[in-house]
């Protein structure tokens, strides 16, 4: 075995090991919460991972992934579809108008629908390609002027916007706590609001935070450098 070989044969070996290490945590703090394992999908988030760096993940049995950017999706996914047919693709960054409809046909999950343009937008593109997506809503919950999202006391009015002037069936809500925060507090106003508004997903908790996330409910977790290693 070549050296080149060898260090491609240890750094696939290290993504397995630590996705095997993800998943075995997210059950174990599914467990401690009285809650089944199947009830949390890991979202793998391949954002700024190459190809190469995703098909070990998706050897191991991984089917769910999250990128960041449409053109960075559009330019990894398709051929990695090919041979995957049953990937799920979460987009998991923000969205521009004139991107929803590549966003339409690349992902099958948008999380992060924030404002009334991109709602509407996106609403368009799925009736006029006939494709059906799940839509989570984007919660700003620290309520942070430089963050995307809906503030809390804007979600119920905006989710009726969405269901009754748009047809959107929103499937879920999706927050991003602020760094400086303790994730707690935000993970369980995402949960109750999620309540409220009588929606069964929600998508939060990250490579630091995921367990304490899955102890407050949470159906979606959205892990990458835990999963992938440090980004460079």
């Amino acid at each position: 075995m070549s050296r080149d070989s060898a260090t491609v044969s240890t750094s696939e070996d290290g993504v397995v090991k630590r996705l095997i290490d993800v998943r075995a945590r997210i059950n174990a703090a599914a467990l401690d919460a009285g809650r089944s394992v199947e009830s949390v999908t890991l979202v793998a988030v391949s954002k700024t991972y190459e190809a190469a760096d995703i098909v070990p993940v998706l050897a191991a049995g991984q089917r769910v992934f999250g990128e960041n950017r449409v053109q960075e999706a559009k330019a990894k996914w398709p051929a990695l579809r090919e041979h995957h047919p049953d990937i799920s693709l979460h987009l998991i960054g923000p969205l521009q108008s004139n991107k929803a409809g590549e966003a339409v046909v690349l992902f099958d999950v948008i999380e992060t629908i924030d404002r009334p343009k991109i709602a509407a937008a996106v609403a368009a593109e799925m009736a006029k390609q006939g494709r059906m997506l799940d839509l989570f809503v984007q919660i700003n919950t620290g309520e942070e002027p430089q963050k995307a999202g809906i503030a809390p006391k804007d979600a119920a009015a905006f989710v009726a916007y969405c269901r009754d002037e748009l047809r959107l069936a929103i499937a879920g809500l999706m927050c991003i706590p602020p760094v400086e925060d303790m994730p707690a507090p935000h993970f369980a106003l995402l949960a109750k609001m999620a309540g409220e508004l009588g929606l069964a997903k929600f998508s939060m908790g990250m490579s630091s935070d995921f367990e304490c996330a899955v102890s407050l409910g949470a159906t979606h977790v959205r892990v990458g450098s835990a999963i992938f290693g440090a980004r460079g």
